[in-house]
Formats: C-alpha cells, sequence, structure tokens
C-alpha cells in the first residue's frame, strides 16, 4: 500500500510502486531502440536486383504480346509483363516513348493493348532514400544520450523526494477500509478512552469554548496483537477525519535529516487536511531514550524524535490536528515525549479476557460456515493469554485444516487442533519416537500433569500428549480454572514444582537425566529468580526489587544492570536455590506417593499417545485423586464444570 511519491491531501494515492515505473520505462525504451535498429536494417539493406532490358528488347517482347504496363517516370521505364513480373528499361530522352517504339517497328494494334502510365516524381523518396542511411545512426546516438540524462534526472529527484513523508492516507469517504468501533471485538476500557477524541474532533467548540484543551497526542500501550494500530484506524473512522499512518521505522534513512524532514512534510500534509489524525506505529523505532551512547549525539534517529517534540509544541488546541502513536515497549521512550503536552495521554490495551475473546472469535468467524459441533465458549475458555491477533490466526488455521481435509464446514475438532498449533506449532509427523522414547517421554510428561493436578494452587490439565509439535517432543496443557490479573506467592512456588515434574521423574525413575527438562529448568530457574528480585518473595532479602523488568540488548539478548553488590548477589543465588530445591523436594515426594497414578498415567499416554482432559480425569478418579472442579453461573444457577 505504500507509495513512493508525496500523498495529496484532496485525493488518495494510487501510484504504482517506484519499481514497477522504472522498469516500465525501461522496457518502453528498449522497445522503442530495436524498433529504430529494425528499420535502419530495413532501409540500408540492398535493394533486389530487377532485370534490366534495352528498348530493343522491350519492342520486341511487346510485338510478341507479352507486356501488360509500363510505367513512365522521365526517361526510366517499368515494364509489366502478362506474367505479373517486372523490369527496367530506358528510353531515348529526347522522343517520347511512343514514336520510339513505332520506328522500333513495333505494330500499332500491339502498341494499343500495353497500358503505358506517365508517373510524376516528388522526390521525397529520392532524398529519403539519400538521407536516411545517414541520419538513422544519429538518431540513435542521440537517444541513447536522452535516455542516459533521463536516468540520471529520475535518480537525482527521487534524492530529493527522500525528504517527502511516506505516510499512507486514508480518507474519510473511503468506505472500503473504514473501520468503527463496532468493528473492534473488546477493549472496552480503551474505547472509551478513546470516545473523548472522536468527540473532540467531531465537535471541538463544545471543548474550547470551556476552556479544556484535548490531548494533543494519545499513546497507545499493550503487547503485541491486541489491537493498537486497528483502534486508531476505528478512531478516525467514528469520527470521519483523514488518517496518516506511518511506521516509526520509516522516517530514518541512511542520509542525515531525512527523518526530520519527513516529519515536517507528514505534519504540514496532516495540517493541511485537518481535522486528521496522525499515527505513528512502534514509534519506539524513533523514541527511544536519547543520550544513550548509541550514534552519537548528532544520530539520525535523535534528530527525528527532536523534530517530532518540536512539531507537537508548535500545535495550537484549534488545529483539529491529534497525534496518536502506538509501542509495546513503553519502558523505553524519551521521558520528554511522555511529558504533558506531547503524549500526555496512555491508554493501555490489555489481553482480552474470557467475554472479550468470544467476541472476538465471533467477529473472526464471519464467513465462515461451521459444524453443528462448534462451540466458540469452549474455545474462548481455552485461550487464555491469547492476543485478537493470535485468535484471528487461531480460526484461519481452523479453516485451513478443514479445507486441506477437503470438508465444506469448520468443526469443533479443527478449532481445538489450531488452538494447539498457534501455541506450539504444528505437528511433526516425521519426529518418529523410538520405543525408550516414547516410554521416558509419556513418564516426563505424566510428571507434570500429575503433580498439576495434585498441587492445590497449580492450573488443571487439560490436554496431555507425546505427539511432537515445534520444538517439544510432547506437552502438557494447563489452563487456569478463571483468568487472572495477579499471581500469589503460592502460585508461582507450584508452577515451578509442576515445571521440575518432568526433570525429578527422569532422574528416579529412569536413574538418568535427558535434554528434555531444558526449558523446563530455564523457565522454573528464571521465574524462581524473578521472585526474589523483582516481586520481594524472598524472606531473606525481603521486599527490595533489585531487577528491573527491561534491560539493554546486547547481541540479542537482555543485559540487566546489576544494582547490588556482590554480597547480595551471592545471597540471591542462594534463595533461587533453595526455591529450587524445595519445589524438587515436593515434586519427589508426589511422584513417590503417587506413583501407581503415574504409571497409569503414563501406561495410557503410550498406548492412546493424547489424553482429553475427561479421560485424564478418570485415572485421577480411579487412583485416589480428586480432580480440580470449576464453579460457574449459567442462567442464574450455579453448577460444576470439569469437562472442557
Amino acid at each position: 500500500m505504500a507509495s513512493n511519491s508525496t500523498p495529496n491531501p484532496k485525493k488518495p494515492n494510487k501510484k504504482l510502486p517506484g519499481r514497477s515505473i522504472t522498469f516500465n520505462n525501461i522496457a518502453g525504451s528498449l522497445l522503442i531502440f530495436f524498433a529504430l535498429v529494425m528499420l535502419y536494417t530495413y532501409i540500408a539493406q540492398p535493394k533486389e536486383q530487377v532485370p534490366v532490358l534495352t528498348i530493343t528488347e522491350l519492342a520486341a517482347d511487346i510485338s510478341a504480346g507479352k507486356v501488360q504496363a509500363i510505367s513512365v517516370l522521365d526517361d526510366d521505364l517499368t515494364v509489366t509483363y502478362i506474367d505479373e513480373t517486372k523490369k527496367d528499361s530506358k528510353k531515348e530522352a529526347q522522343s517520347s516513348l511512343t514514336e520510339t517504339l513505332s520506328n522500333l517497328g513495333v505494330p500499332i494494334d500491339k502498341l494499343a493493348l500495353v497500358k503505358i502510365e506517365n508517373v510524376t516524381d516528388s522526390g521525397f523518396g529520392f532524398w529519403l532514400d539519400l538521407i536516411l542511411p545517414i541520419l538513422l545512426p544519429v538518431l540513435l546516438f542521440f537517444f541513447m544520450i536522452w535516455f542516459l540524462t533521463r536516468q540520471a534526472r529520475g535518480a537525482g529527484a527521487q534524492a530529493f523526494s527522500f525528504g517527502q513523508s511516506k505516510a499512507r492516507l486514508t480518507l474519510p469517504e473511503d468506505t472500503k477500509v473504514k473501520i468503527t468501533f463496532k468493528d473492534v471485538a473488546g477493549a472496552k476500557e480503551a474505547k472509551s478512552e478513546l470516545a473523548e477524541i472522536v468527540d473532540f474532533l467531531k465537535n471541538p467548540k463544545k471543548f474550547l469554548d470551556i476552556g479544556a484543551r484535548i490531548p494533543k497526542g494519545i499513546l497507545l500501550m499493550g503487547a503485541p496483537g491486541t489491537g493498537k494500530t486497528l483502534l486508531a484506524r476505528a478512531v478516525a473512522g467514528e469520527a470521519g477525519v483523514a488518517f496518516f499512518s506511518m511506521s516509526g521505522s520509516e522516517f530514518v534513512e541512511m542520509f542525515v535529516g531525512v527523518g526530520a524532514s519527513r516529519v515536517r512534510d507528514l505534519f504540514k500534509l496532516a495540517k493541511s487536511a485537518a481535522p486528521a489524525i496522525i499515527f505513528i506505529d512502534e514509534i519506539d523505532a524513533v523514541g527511544r531514550v536519547r543520550g544513550s551512547g548509541m550514534g552519537g549525539g548528532n544520530d539520525e534517529r535523535e534528530q527525528t524524535l527532536n523534530q517530532i517534540l518540536v512539531e507537537m509544541d508548535g500545535f495550537e488546541p484549534n488545529e483539529k490536528v491529534i497525534v496518536m502513536a502506538a509501542t509495546n515497549r513503553p519502558d523505553v521512550l524519551d521521558p520528554a515525549l511522555l511529558r504533558p503536552g506531547r503524549f500526555d495521554r496512555r491508554v493501555v490495551i490489555d489481553l482480552p479476557d474470557r467475554a472479550d475473546r468470544l467476541a472476538i472469535l465471533e467477529v473472526h468467524s464471519k464467513g465462515k460456515p461451521f459444524a453443528e459441533d462448534v462451540n466458540l465458549n469452549v474455545v474462548a475458555e481455552r485461550t487464555p493469554g491469547f492476543s485478537g491477533a493470535d485468535l484471528y490466526s487461531l480460526m484461519n488455521e481452523g479453516a485451513i485444516l478443514a479445507a486441506r481435509e477437503n470438508r465444506t464446514k469448520v468443526g469443533q475438532f479443527d478449532l481445538i487442533r489450531s488452538i494447539e498449533k498457534v501455541m506450539l506449532g504444528p505437528e511433526r509427523q516425521s519426529h518418529i519416537l523410538s520405543t525408550k522414547e516414547k516410554e521416558l517421554t509419556a513418564y516426563h510428561e505424566a510428571g507434570h500433569a500429575l503433580i498439576s493436578s495434585v498441587l492445590p494452587h497449580a492450573d488443571p490439565v487439560h490436554k496431555v500428549s507425546i505427539i511432537s509439535r515445534g520444538r517439544a517432543a510432547g506437552y502438557t496443557l494447563n489452563l487456569p480454572l478463571e483468568d487472572r490479573k495477579l499471581q500469589s506467592k503460592n502460585e508461582f512456588l507450584d508452577q515451578i514444582c509442576m515445571a521440575l515434574g518432568g526433570y525429578v521423574v527422569e532422574k528416579n525413575i529412569f536413574g538418568d537425566l535427558t535434554t528434555g527438562s531444558s526449558n523446563d529448568l530455564q523457565v522454573a530457574t528464571s521465574l524462581a529468580r524473578d521472585m526474589v528480585t523483582k516481586y520481594g518473595m524472598s524472606d531473606k532479602i525481603g521486599p527490595v526489587a533489585l531487577e528491573s523488568g527491561g534491560g539493554k540488548a546486547l547481541f540479542g539478548q537482555n543485559v540487566s544492570d546489576k544494582d547490588y553488590s556482590e554480597t547480595v548477589g551471592t545471597t540471591i543465588d542462594g534463595e533461587v536455590s533453595k526455591i529450587m530445591n524445595e519445589a524438587y523436594d515436593r515434586a519427589f515426594k508426589i511422584i513417590t506417593d503417587h506413583r501407581p497414578a503415574l504409571d497409569a498415567i503414563s501406561k495410557a499416554l503410550v498406548e492412546a499417545e493424547t489424553l482429553e482432559r475427561a479421560e485424564f480425569e478418570k485415572i485421577l478418579v480411579a487412583n485416589g485423586i480428586v480432580p480440580k472442579k470449576k464453579e460457574k453461573i449459567d442462567g442464574g444457577k450455579v453448577g460444576v464444570d470439569i469437562v472442557a
């Protein structure tokens, strides 16, 4: 959709990309060049030799009745015979053709049968044959000069166009791409915050008369895929104003000052099309904290940020131009960008809860034929932590699975499989485990599932499988009974214990360790360290936050600045080891006390490869373990739902 020229605020930009334009110019020029070469070759090639008759031979042929017509051009004769062949001849200069032929004894009756035609010559053909072989090479030479200078002139014009804005413009009358709040499911709080912006753009006088100033900048913050760009477009659609959108990375080029020039051009266009909205996606690409030492003081990114700050300071309250920006890294933005008067309103867009997920699934289900067994409530329940983009991918993958199997409707089984595909990746059907590996993987996953079912604060198990997906040889799918915004210390401890379940089983049942526990150990250790250094959940360290949530990126990895001494670092390591060892002891006790259940789950996994929640809980009940139950309110009645 991007264009290489400056968009006209009065008319959408519909030019083809520059690559296609350049290709068409070169192709057209080459065609003209080859046409001229072919014309020159045709003119310069030698003429076909025509037989020449003497006047005596011509008289004999006329007498024999072989001649049909004669064309006379001055003293040159073109003789056409009965068989349509042609020959050239010449007559005497001072006498007519008829007189000459009569003197040579041609009978009058034979001469009367021949059509004699006098032709006048304008001289153009003569001069064309004379000049064109000389003129064409000269024309070809000048054509090549013109073509080369034209290309150089185009390159120079493109260099000067670097400073022009490359924003995509969406006009309010463009109904094909227009989006309103009705098209955005969920995000109720964010939409209510943005409704004020829509009201200001529609009726700014109401705010200005009372002395209120609408925020100049709106910063949309949230995880990737939560719909920040969609909400910005919905604000423009609700207000019916022009929408200029650019990515933060599109401002920065290798030439110094280009980003600042594009910022000036963008704001100039928006002011001329006011009321309008300027939307900058991924603003952290140019809005990071200045003075970090990366790139020096004259860094192109910093100059671009400075120009954005200047333009936003220059706004007047009656200009009716609002800047909206989106980022998932608000912690790295420059403080000058967030101060009052610039991006002074921040709208947080959270991941959707269960009700919002259901509404989003209904939006993305439009146009998809569903089978009778489809229940979107179950899908919404099984997708905690999914963003709007994840849910779109889920519905699309479900339709792809149904089409791949030549079915005309999407079934519930397709949607359930697509959840796992989005979370873990596709099934690795070519990855076949040996008998020993299959048994070890079954015990490993059974350890996770058993511990999760016994611990009071762990999430219940919805599915256990030893079918390889993505990089995992097997997986245990744990889903919370309800959406949570906060997590407690006990929940973290049970989560660490559950993560060590596979490690404990491998070490104590098989007497050996494999690489299959590497990711479990990384997750558990990272969570234990966060409990100590970020959340203040260590009795020995106390309520102190020793590490921040962010960090600097170095060679693709986050490197945190340590604000504590080596002694405190040693204490942190000791506390992390203590949490991990206590979790190990709890996991070992559960595995030992419930060994029959562990063996039963492993045996069922080896036979079926996948256990759904209902089948898994039957095994638990048979071994004296009570599954976790969930109370739900449905139509005013309280019931129990233990099967998803």
